[in-house]
């Protein structure tokens, strides 16, 4: 592993980055309650294809600062924080890659800013405008009256970040099992509202499962265990002031060049983004060029099926700069 690591106070924060290769730059943002090495097994791969790679722990998460108000996690403040690593890097433009809370990252920073934007890969999270009429945590809360949903769990401190942080082990444990293929997260839909995430969550099998050894997700324990999740939870918090923050752009599509990956047994492809979510990216991407499907994985595509994720995004940056050179 040749990556190098870095720090640099970036949009009035301390950022931490992973930095590795030469060529094109590729910048890979993660979700929640992921981590810059979420990406460690397309570092690498990238990097010797000839590609400059740049993975950040985002605002809130891992060695980057995490700000205590929900509020310091809207749009304006998580763009700001990609186009001051751009400009801290020395780079005009570059592709960006998201999965999760990291794909509605760039699709924003596209809208904004896409002379910063090569191109966007977005994995399993399409770029689907939430319901323009309700704030998207009023929604939530409705349903999460019905029963559990984490959305709801996680909407109101402490508990959530108590509970987690007392345990994080268990939690991370549970969760990335069951956002996995082999997983089923709406299993845990049969729990009564109240209930905690931990115990809503079937008990998964012990480490090393064929994607994942007992070393890396200890690389995630330690990480949490330090941090706690409070700033991960700060994106679910934020999502009604994202969701104003959006609002002058509903309708305006994006001419930034678009590709999508996502996997056969995705939460959110499954059961949060209606029944063509495809279609829904496309309405603001008309320029989508490719569109994969892995067979057999849940959520956590980048671990689970990692040389299809490598490949596929390889095949994506390939197309990206054969069309920047005609």
């Amino acid at each position: 592993m040749q990556w190098t690591h870095h720090h640099a106070v970036i949009n009035g924060i301390n950022m931490h980055y992973v930095e590795q290769g030469e060529g094109m730059p590729v910048v890979l943002c993660h979700g929640f309650p992921h981590l810059w090495f979420s990406w460690h097994r397309q570092i690498p791969a990238l990097a010797a294809a000839g590609y400059r790679v740049i993975a950040p722990d985002m605002r809130g998460m891992g060695q980057t600062d995490a700000p205590a108000a929900p509020e310091a996690y809207g749009v304006d403040a998580i763009t700001a924080d990609l186009v001051g690593l751009l400009d801290h890097l020395g780079i005009e433009s570059a592709v960006f890659a998201g999965l999760d809370f990291g794909a509605f990252a760039i699709y924003d920073l596209a809208l904004r800013h896409p002379q910063r934007v090569l191109a966007v890969v977005g994995l399993e999270n399409p770029a689907a405008p939430h319901n323009p009429d309700e704030p998207p945590l009023s929604e939530y809360r409705r349903i999460g009256e019905q029963h559990f949903l984490h959305i709801e769990y996680f909407r109101e401190p402490p508990r959530a970040d108590l509970e987690l942080a007392a345990n994080p082990r268990r939690f991370l444990h549970q969760v990335f099992h069951t956002l996995s293929g082999a997983g089923n997260y709406f299993d845990c839909f049969q729990s009564p509202p109240g209930t905690s995430y931990m115990d809503a969550m079937a008990e998964p099998p012990p480490l090393p499962w064929p994607w994942l050894s007992e070393l890396e997700m200890e690389f995630f324990v330690s990480e949490y265990s330090r941090t706690g999740f409070t700033g991960g939870l700060n994106w679910y918090r934020a999502m009604d002031i994202k969701w104003r923050d959006r609002k002058p752009f509903e309708g305006v599509q994006s001419a930034v060049p678009a590709y999508f990956l996502g996997s056969e047994h995705d939460v959110d492809l499954e059961g949060f983004h209606g029944e063509d979510p495809v279609g829904l990216m496309r309405a603001i991407f008309p320029d989508l060029r490719a569109v994969r499907m892995i067979p057999g994985a849940g959520h956590m595509v980048q671990l689970e099926a990692s040389a299809a994720v490598n490949e596929i995004l390889l095949d994506f940056l390939a197309d990206v700069g054969a069309r920047a050179a005609s």
